[in-house]
């Protein structure tokens, strides 16, 4: 078997019962906020929740990297939406 290498990351979690089960927020990501019916269903979401917002936040600081040398070689960016 193959050795692994992994980043492993801890992020507090803020669970809020909400009356219909748990709101759950992470203070360390702004913005990130899901929920679930029980606590195990809201931990599941949390974890979920990080693991989307961290690889967005990974392709976002690719895109920018890329841009930048783009842009250092003298090349025209354009970014169409």
């Amino acid at each position: 078997m193959k050795k692994r290498t992994e980043k492993i990351y801890h992020y507090d979690v803020v669970l809020d019962p909400n009356g219909e089960g748990y709101t759950v927020t992470v203070p360390d990501i702004p913005g990130l906020v899901t929920e679930g019916s029980n606590l195990s269903e809201a931990r599941i979401m949390a974890k979920d929740a990080i693991r989307c917002a961290l690889e967005a936040a990974l392709k976002v600081r690719s895109f920018a990297s890329a841009t930048a040398r783009r842009k250092a070689r003298g090349e025209n960016v354009v970014v169409k939406m």
